[in-house]
């Protein structure tokens, strides 16, 4: 599944602020229990730290891809965050994390997971993709890099 397929711009978020990984995890199913009223804040948060618990979701180069399976979530929603500055993430490279993209999903999706998780990876990969994000000004704009990026991928 396409970045562009499952980020809408509402899930775009600009310099948000956090002190640490388990606030940013918090604000990250707030805001995703705000646009979707039928997923529960709580349970979200509560996925995505039994998640960590498996191991870090930072993947190094200041990126992290927190992600999890919600049983009455019906459609696989991605949510972008930049923070305003780095939080300590336990990434694979010791790094702070900046860049943030959740990602939740039907429980049933298993493969569709890891196809989409392998996708968003891919992306991340490229210093490029993330040095234009890092340097966009608002929300409207990271969530334009993040479009424009999977569609010359999907070009090529």
């Amino acid at each position: 599944m396409l970045i562009k397929e499952i980020l809408q711009p509402e899930h775009a978020l600009h310099a948000v602020k956090s002190s640490s990984k388990k606030r940013l995890l918090e604000k990250i199913a707030q805001q995703f229990s705000t646009i979707n009223p039928n997923l529960n804040q709580n349970e979200l948060f509560d996925a995505f730290i039994e998640r960590e618990r498996l191991g870090s979701t930072g993947i190094g180069e200041g990126v992290a891809l927190p992600h999890c399976r919600i049983s009455h979530c019906n459609q696989t929603m991605g949510m972008l965050v930049l923070l305003d500055r780095g939080v300590d993430y336990d990434a694979l490279d010791g790094n702070r994390v900046d860049l943030v993209f959740a990602l939740i999903v039907p429980e049933e999706s298993s493969q569709e997971h890891l196809n989409t998780l392998k996708e968003i990876a891919s992306a991340f990969h490229r210093k490029e993709f993330r040095e234009a994000l890092r340097n966009s000004h608002n929300a409207n704009e990271l969530y334009q890099i993040a479009i424009e990026e999977k569609n010359h991928r999907a070009a090529g």
